[in-house]
């Protein structure tokens, strides 16, 4: 079992690490209204916001445009006329709230910095102070070369991978899955906030939320055979995940269709999408048939043909777990 830099919290604050501060926004609070779950017989909103001028006349994102991207998403999600009222939504002061991005792929197809440094904007204008707010992945050093700056410690948002911390000791388990929980998710989350990216796996089909998840557990090694079928539903059905995950935010603003989990920049694109949803069984189901018409579009054999169908997806879905609904009919799209 890997425990290596279990640090206690006191051990843990006393380290500093040069890095750039998130922005820091005061503003209007508003009492938690709740996320809204899924329920029996009500259709999951799933938002897919566009914006074929993200990039300007460049390559890189331009913040501003992402942040008003973001607004659009998190507004139509809640049908709120103001940004900060669709966050109350979700978060009140006095909430940790996490950002569980994913850095794996490098700087090429990781969770863009312009899209967490607007989540945080928001957080902090919604009333969590930027000390309450952790940025984090599995490895201090792919978050910094996915080009965020490490921050431990003070009033500024943190940024820091599990190694600082290290994994619980006892072992969580659910179904067929059973794993030492990072200790940023257990201790430092009261919420969690899933901000994926959009992607093609070799072996899973797609990862894009519910597979996000294989970044919190100190084994993820182990659950990959069988397309990862059932083991990403297993994993998201415990109580530590399911319990704290309040929103998926997914990037797709660079996304791959073929050749993944590591970046391939020949079978990448500028979607220039946020795909936002508080159910990530529609969003996962959205974001496949997105790769797939991609995929189609490029000549490719679907998934299925592949023999590399998410069928985790079906699982998540099924009423053993009921993570959410795979179901077309069910799932409402907006398009903003």
């Amino acid at each position: 079992m890997n425990t290596s830099h279990c640090n206690s919290r006191r051990d843990f604050l006393k380290q500093s690490l040069p890095g750039a501060a998130f922005l820091c926004v005061g503003g209007a609070m508003e009492p938690l209204a709740g996320a809204e779950p899924v329920t029996a017989g009500a259709k999951s909103k799933v938002v897919v916001a566009r914006d074929e001028q993200l990039r300007g006349t460049g390559s890189t994102v331009d913040s501003q445009r992402m942040l008003a991207l973001l607004d659009r998403s998190m507004q139509a999600l809640f049908d709120r006329s103001r940004s900060v009222e669709a966050w109350s939504k979700l978060v009140r002061p006095g909430d940790m709230v996490s950002l569980k991005v994913n850095t794996l792929g490098g700087r090429g197809i990781s969770t863009n910095v312009h899209l967490v440094a607007a989540i945080c904007q928001r957080l902090q204008e919604a009333g969590v102070k930027a000390g309450d707010i952790v940025v984090w992945d599995r490895d201090s050093d792919e978050l910094e070369r996915a080009g965020f700056h490490l921050a431990v410690g003070g009033d500024r948002v943190q940024c820091y991978g599990t190694d600082r911390v290290g994994y619980e000791e006892e072992l969580s388990a659910w179904g067929s899955v059973g794993g030492c929980l990072s200790k940023i998710l257990t201790q430092h989350s009261s919420v969690l906030i899933n901000v994926p990216v959009l992607k093609d796996h070799d072996g899973a089909g797609v990862t894009i939320a519910l597979k996000n998840m294989y970044g919190v557990i100190h084994n993820p090694n182990k659950y990959h055979p069988n397309g990862c079928n059932p083991y990403v539903a297993d994993l998201n059905m415990l109580p530590e995940i399911r319990n704290k995950m309040r929103l998926t935010i997914c990037d797709a603003t660079t996304a791959m269709y073929e050749g993944g989990p590591g970046y391939k920049p020949e079978h990448s694109w500028n979607a220039d999408v946020l795909i936002v949803s508080t159910d990530p069984v529609a969003l996962d189901h959205t974001g496949w048939r997105i790769i797939e018409r991609k995929r189609a579009e490029k000549g490719l054999k679907t998934l299925k043909v592949e023999d590399r169908a998410p069928n985790y997806i079906t699982t998540a879905a099924d009423n053993s777990h009921r993570l959410g609904t795979n179901d077309p009919k069910m799932i409402s799209i907006v398009e903003v």
